[in-house]
């Protein structure tokens, strides 16, 4: 016996299925149904007389999102998955015999709102001038059992649009049929994600996969979440970051691989953060950071360019331009800026002052590399709007980054920061094995402080140095912040088909 709870509305949608069995309509069908056109292509190819012989035969199918009942004929809007387009039906068409079930019984009391219908017919233009489909043949194709909440539209407009995130984000499928412009922002994502690799693929990039099980969690700072593999009793880690193993592919003779990477981190949650997100992150054989910065210039553009047709991008209530090149900076004189207090030959112990004077929390587990991004985060980053590379990174920051040519203590670093958030983050690479084992074991004595951010010894990765990697440049992109960015979403929940939430506490 069932235990789920129906509302009145999903009683009926019930009863109103079992009509439609005992007449004979099966509601979910198995057959293919032969589309051959959309919603869009019909009205933006349309001519009327001119080319109506080319959409005398139309098939389509979709969403019954509104009907308007005229007796022996009714108009409705469907929806597929490129809009919505309006169709015309008459009784004595669908119906050329004297059995009138389908539309008397079937189209007029058993179809709700939500139901899926297959249409054959004629693409013609009503009085009021707009473009419809004559409804000649009509298939049940499923029955909707759950209400759809009602969104108001007038003259194209949409108003009353369900808002409530948490409703939108655990039901998105919902939010997708019922609030038209969720779609377009998932359509630019996978839009956006294509020219990132159009734009590899031509430069001779080539695209790879790595583990998201590792038994070493590497390449960023942060904390892992932990599984078990049962056939081989390990703890593994889901992948945090797949930097180490991409720099294989380097020592193994790719010149240039990259990969979008699904990571998960098992950290706070908020506007800018989820715990399960994607990088795009590539390696590039003999480049610097300075190659980096020209070519991650060139990407953005052609993204703004790809997507909006020009560089100028508008998030919130400003306009952000991606046109090369951008501003750069140290992220010492970053922090003289927007602080007034020079850090750049500071210790631990000053920074730890410096941190107190701002009204800066800090925790004991802190280094150097730690307090300086905390001053960084705190006081800098919201006031980089427009694209700005932050460069030249102290070395305690950064452990797996080549020491910089000519200025001690800092590494080839940069950070890219539009609207004041972090969307790149890349590096000359540390290439010298004996200076990685280092930096690795500077790590550990972190960890044994309580730093849970801090990284792993991965000896295979230093074995892997030790056969020679050549010098090489490597970036990690934010996708999901980039799609923020470029289609004006406040929020990364709102780039995410299925942000992780709380699960539910209800029964179904």
């Amino acid at each position: 016996m069932s235990t789920q709870h129906l509302s009145e509305q999903e009683i009926i949608r019930r009863e109103k299925l079992q009509e439609l069995q005992k007449l004979g309509i099966d509601p979910y069908p198995a057959p293919l149904y032969p589309v051959n056109i959309t919603a869009e292509k019909i009205k933006q190819e349309y001519k009327g007389e001119e080319n109506k012989a080319d959409f005398a035969d139309v098939c389509l199918a979709g969403r019954i999102m509104s009907i308007r009942d005229m007796g022996k004929a009714s108009f409705a809007k469907m929806q597929d998955s490129t809009g919505s387009i309006q169709l015309y039906i008459k009784r004595d068409e669908i119906c050329p015999g004297e059995d009138k079930t389908l539309y008397d019984k079937v189209w007029k009391h058993l179809t709700d709102i939500g139901d899926i219908f297959g249409v054959k017919g004629y693409v013609f233009t009503t009085k009021t001038g707009e473009t419809s489909v004559h409804v000649t043949e009509l298939t049940f194709l499923t029955k909707s059992l759950k209400p759809l909440p009602i969104v108001k539209e007038k003259d194209g407009e949409t108003f009353d649009a369900v808002s409530d995130p948490e409703f939108r984000y655990r039901q998105r499928y919902v939010d997708l049929i019922i609030n038209p412009t969720v779609k377009d922002t998932f359509l630019k994502r996978s839009q956006l994600i294509n020219t990132i690799r159009d734009f590899l693929n031509a430069q001779g990039a080539l695209e790879v996969d790595t583990p998201v099980l590792q038994a070493i969690p590497g390449g960023a700072a942060a904390r892992p979440f932990i599984t078990h593999h049962n056939a081989l009793d390990v703890p593994f880690y889901l992948r945090i970051a797949n930097e180490l193993y991409l720099k294989r592919l380097i020592v193994g003779g790719f010149d240039w691989v990259y990969e979008f990477s699904r990571n998960f981190r098992n950290e706070g949650m908020d506007r800018t953060h989820n715990p399960e997100f994607t990088v795009l992150e590539w390696y590039t054989a003999y480049k610097d950071y300075f190659w980096m910065m020209e070519i991650t210039e060139q990407l953005f553009e052609k993204i703004a360019n790809t997507l909006h047709n020009s560089t100028k991008v508008q998030v919130g209530d400003k306009e952000i331009d991606f046109k090369a090149p951008f501003k750069r900076i140290s992220i010492y004189d970053a922090i003289q800026e927007h602080t007034g207090f020079d850090v750049s030959n500071m210790n631990e112990t000053e920074l730890r002052e410096v941190c107190k004077k701002l009204n800066i929390h800090t925790e004991a587990s802190m280094g150097k590399g730690k307090l300086i991004d905390e001053l960084f985060g705190n006081k800098c980053e919201m006031h980089y709007i427009q694209p700005t590379f932050i460069i030249d990174y102290p070395v305690e920051m950064s452990p797996l980054t080549k020491k910089h040519r000519s200025k001690a203590g800092l590494v080839e670093r940069f950070e890219l920061m539009v609207n004041g958030k972090e969307i790149a983050n890349a590096y000359s690479e540390l290439n010298d094995p004996i200076d990685q084992r280092e930096r690795f074991e500077e790590q550990a004595e972190l960890l044994k402080r309580g730093d849970d951010e801090a990284m792993y010894i991965d000896n295979d990765f230093l074995r892997a140095l030790e056969y020679g990697m050549p010098p090489t440049s490597g970036i990690g992109i934010g996708i999901d912040r980039l799609v923020m960015l470029m289609t004006n979403q406040p929020s990364i929940q709102d780039v995410l088909l299925f942000p992780q939430m709380r699960p539910e506490k209800t029964g179904e």
